[in-house]
């Protein structure tokens, strides 16, 4: 017997939607790099349902249930008196989503004298402490894939919303106006501009395949090159890094994770390398972006639009300066919970926990830590400090 803690975003304000606005979401068969999709034994929800708030519980009750187990889900995660705080003592697992992060601090962790597992319904598991958690030998695992392609074609859609003006233009339309003169004065075409992606791991690179038929100039900086030949066919141009590939781009979209070596990578001085009037956007991490200076770029002309899908913190306080800056289109994380991405990532959970209980390896490409060191995507992503790697080592 053991209690699972998750942690899942609130129910819609007008109700638990009666009906859905599609009857079905398409089926994969693979994800392009030929991993398979999600594979659990069995799932107990509705592909395309909405499974990532607290009353989808990401379809896990049923299951988790039979198998003997407490299923605690909550929306409630700050603070002392927090339903998260309050159960994550004796919790043997944690679940939660990066767009309502449950923040497993070293000292929430050190709290959590039972806890084995955490588990990431999606991708990015920075909301972790990923040293506190080798330190105890939590496993952490994420849905890895399952929504990497939602976050790419959110990227293309804010940076075509922010060259074309299209969220002012709607709001005149909402107006009831037809101001033309006003809608264009800021719209150019991409065609023909230079596009930076930081970041050509899965998102960065679905990206990158997006953007090529808009006859763009396709730039990318990564810590791992890709192949000769996906250069070749996207003609893309590699630069070693971030500062030299930004005074080169129109647009730069940030993919990349979090850690240590990129928090605040975009502040004044990087900011102040690109061209002016160029475009930011950023669905990867808030605190990728120096808060203050984004909004001095933008106040500047520096950057002509910023959009964004992630904020720090997370849900951001009604005062957050983002929210009304000039030039933005920010959304809530919202990116990558798609109805289609959310099948995808509580079936991902689900798989996870059947190997859990089952005593059965996770499969590697789902985790980030594992037996007191960074594995599988963790390993390739995520950085710790030496003196933790050297701690653990064999």
């Amino acid at each position: 017997m053991g209690k699972i803690l998750c942690v899942l975003y609130d129910d819609p304000m007008d109700g638990y939607p009666p009906a859905y606005a599609r009857d079905t979401i398409p089926t994969l068969e693979h994800y392009p790099d030929g991993q398979s999709l999600p594979t659990p034994q069995h799932i107990d929800f509705t592909p395309g349902h909405l499974l990532g708030c607290v009353s989808g519980e990401l379809g896990l009750r049923q299951f988790v249930e039979e198998q003997g187990h407490t299923l605690i889900v909550t929306a409630d995660k700050e603070g002392p008196d927090s339903v998260f705080e309050k159960e994550l003592p004796d919790a043997d697992i944690v679940i939660s989503q990066p767009f309502w992060p449950a923040y497993l601090t070293a000292e929430r962790i050190a709290k959590a004298k039972k806890l084995k597992l955490a588990i990431t319904a999606g991708i990015g598991s920075d909301h972790v402490d990923l040293q506190a958690a080798i330190e105890k030998g939590i496993t952490v695992a994420e849905v890895t894939y399952c929504n990497s392609h939602s976050v790419a074609e959110h990227n293309v859609m804010m940076i075509l919303a922010l060259a074309r003006n299209y969220l002012p233009s709607y709001q005149w339309v909402m107006q009831k106006g037809w101001n033309i003169a006003d809608c264009v004065a800021r719209a150019y075409d991409i065609e023909g501009m230079t596009v930076g992606i930081v970041g050509a791991g899965r998102i960065g690179l679905a990206t990158l395949k997006r953007l090529k038929p808009f006859d763009v100039k396709l730039h990318y900086t990564d810590r791992h090159r890709l192949s000769a030949q996906v250069e070749k066919e996207l003609g893309l141009t590699f630069h070693p890094t971030v500062a030299d590939m930004v005074p080169r781009c129109d647009i730069v979209a940030l993919c990349c994770p979090l850690h240590p070596e990129t928090e605040h990578l975009f502040n004044d001085k990087l900011l102040s390398k690109m061209k002016r009037g160029a475009y930011l956007v950023n669905t990867a991490r808030g605190k990728l972006c120096d808060r203050d200076a984004v909004v001095r770029a933008l106040e500047s002309g520096q950057l002509a639009g910023y959009a964004g899908d992630v904020w720090f913190p997370q849900p951001a306080p009604q005062d957050h300066p983002w929210r009304t800056m000039s030039h933005h289109g920010m959304t809530p994380h919202v990116a990558g919970t798609t109805l289609s991405a959310q099948a995808r990532y509580a079936a991902g959970v689900r798989e996870i926990l059947e190997c859990w209980f089952e005593e059965r390896p996770i499969r590697e490409e789902y985790l980030i830590v594992d037996k007191s060191k960074l594995a599988g995507v963790g390993a390739h992503s995520y950085t710790v400090t030496k003196d933790v790697e050297e701690a653990y080592q064999g």
